[in-house]
């Protein structure tokens, strides 16, 4: 099977950075999936888990927030605000603040707001449920 480049940045830190054969990650409208050779495209990346496999044909999971993908000339570039194992997040914290995002989403606020508050309550979820299948294991 052939393999691309792929570079997966996120604000903190340079993620992954190597060869793969194929990655999912989650877009407005469901999952998508790149393989080597794909068509050169742009697309926006939703809040959820991204999958990917390796040249030695593991898989390997992370919770990424919202951003954007792009796939040029067998480079594919996933660049997000947050990226993480799921072994690297704190349920305790995860917990926190999806009880914070639900306090705010009864609030009353502005329409900025709320979307801001409507994302911190995907991502604390995102979080949680990778998480939970982590510690489950």
């Amino acid at each position: 099977m052939s393999t691309f480049n792929l570079k997966i940045i996120a604000c903190d830190r340079v993620f992954y950075d190597g060869e793969c054969k194929m990655i999912i990650f989650p877009a407005y409208d469901g999952e998508m999936a790149v393989m080597a050779h794909h068509e050169q495209m742009t697309a926006s990346v939703e809040i959820g888990e991204i999958k990917y496999k390796l040249v030695d044909d593991t898989w390997h999971s992370a919770v990424v927030s919202d951003g954007l993908i792009t796939v040029d000339n067998n480079t594919v570039t996933l660049l997000v605000y947050s990226c993480e194992k799921p072994e690297e997040i704190d349920e305790f914290r995860a917990r926190a603040a999806m009880e914070r995002a639900q306090e705010q989403l009864s609030a009353k606020q502005s329409i900025m707001e709320y979307h801001v508050s409507r994302a911190s309550l995907s991502r604390a979820m995102a979080r949680l449920k990778e998480a939970g299948k982590y510690t489950a294991k």
